[in-house]
């Protein structure tokens, strides 16, 4: 199989989501039954596959009927054959070079991959992180492109006797683009540069640094994910409005990257789901540790100007993890957990573009800006904690619905 894919003979897709089941992987039930040869059948409906129609198959499916959750799922290898059936091809917003399929199994031939119960969590988990890192990937991109498509528009366009990117509200814009696209780039570096040093401490067989590393990668892992398919949507948006009523044509690319990047916070994990995961690494200190890390690279160069900033921002943070901790209260920390973590993030990136500002004078001033806006982030988190308001769950039904409590 490896050669064939490498040789780009077969094409592939990891096929997961459910039409009831998306994120929530742990309740899979398209049905695996061993033969007595064994072998095995799958039978059942998945849906929102991407490249569904690929020639080799790789399924999460429950092997162990009598067992709820992960511990019932096992992974397994179908060839494209006439018991696969794509019973349709999603009509999507964006991503239109790539087939979306709702597949039926039935009765299909299939073949273990690696040991039973172990699917979700020894081999599906481990292949959505690498997943989350691609679509960072993927954002990242997209919004680069859409600021090249805006800056070069904006370098032409002519109102009111010059270049619209010499009037104010454009200029700032595109400054705003360009400190976004500068800064996932940051942190997704960051990100592939732990991913990989961890396995390579894995491969080593040296256990503690892997297992050390692998809790930084998987700290940034999530945040990547969520913040730069959210970074994609706002400059991929503001480059259609640089644009103005050329942006909305389909004369132009900016619309397309606009559409393209709704996916990337959905996708492999929806950014609501990053944010509850990387709030975990943030309570239990792997983001502090780091931070001090960090810090101690900014000692005696120019950048150690931010430093007074960096920590009053690590403070508020800090202040912020210990309220969430004494409220033992997981609601409430999944509830606060956007913006500690969007601080969280600023920080993060702000010692690494700090340190980037050493090199020449733009990233200087990138920096500047990136960490200009962290004393407003955290008056927002101390504030959020400070009036603990749970009115978001407490009063869903009113807020929403317009239901009022008896």
């Amino acid at each position: 199989y490896l050669p064939r894919f490498a040789s780009g003979e077969f094409t592939g897709a990891m096929v997961l989501t459910e039409p009831d089941v998306g994120s929530d992987l742990q309740r899979v039930q398209l049905r695996a039954e061993e033969n007595g040869d064994g072998g095995w059948t799958l039978t059942g409906v998945k849906r929102f596959i991407t490249n569904g129609c690929g020639d080799v198959l790789l399924v999460l499916a429950r092997s162990e009927p009598d067992r709820d959750g992960a511990q019932g799922l096992s992974v397994f290898l179908v060839d494209k054959g006439p018991t696969v059936t794509v019973r349709r091809l999603e009509d999507k917003l964006g991503i239109h070079g790539s087939p979306t399929c709702e597949l039926q199994f039935d009765h299909t031939p299939a073949r273990l991959i690696g040991k039973r119960r172990r699917g979700l969590v020894s081999y599906v988990a481990p292949l959505l992180n690498a997943a989350r890192v691609g679509v960072a990937a993927q954002a990242v991109g997209i919004g680069q492109a859409a600021l090249v498509a805006a800056r070069e528009y904006a370098q032409i366009r002519r109102q009111f006797g010059k270049a619209i990117e010499e009037i104010a509200p454009v200029a700032e814009m595109l400054v705003d683009m360009t400190l976004r696209v500068e800064a996932a780039r940051t942190l997704m570096y960051d990100t592939v540069r732990y991913v990989d040093l961890a396995r390579a401490a894995g491969r080593r067989g040296e256990r503690a640094e892997s297992k050390q590393l692998g809790r930084i990668a998987g700290l940034l892992t999530p945040m990547i994910k969520y913040h730069a398919g959210e970074m994609s949507i706002r400059v991929a948006n503001d480059a259609v409005q640089v644009l103005g009523g050329s942006g909305y044509m389909r004369d132009y690319p900016t619309e397309r990257y606009l559409r393209d990047a709704r996916i990337t916070t959905i996708y492999e994990g929806t950014s609501q789901l990053q944010v509850v995961a990387a709030i975990r690494g943030v309570i239990s200190g792997v983001a502090e540790a780091r931070f001090e890390e960090l810090a101690g690279g900014l000692a005696d160069t120019p950048a150690a100007k931010h430093s007074p900033v960096l920590d009053a921002g690590r403070a508020d943070l800090a202040a912020a993890v210990a309220t969430v901790k004494a409220a033992e209260n997981a609601d409430f920390s999944d509830l606060v957990a956007r913006p500690m973590v969007d601080l969280a993030i600023h920080i993060y990136v702000g010692y690494l573009m700090a340190r980037h500002g050493n090199v020449n004078e733009r990233k200087a001033l990138l920096a500047d800006r990136w960490i200009g806006q962290i004393p407003l982030l955290s008056r927002n988190v101390t504030e959020i904690i400070a009036g603990r308001d749970s009115s978001t769950l407490d009063r869903f039904a009113t807020l929403v619905h317009g239901e009022t409590l008896e």
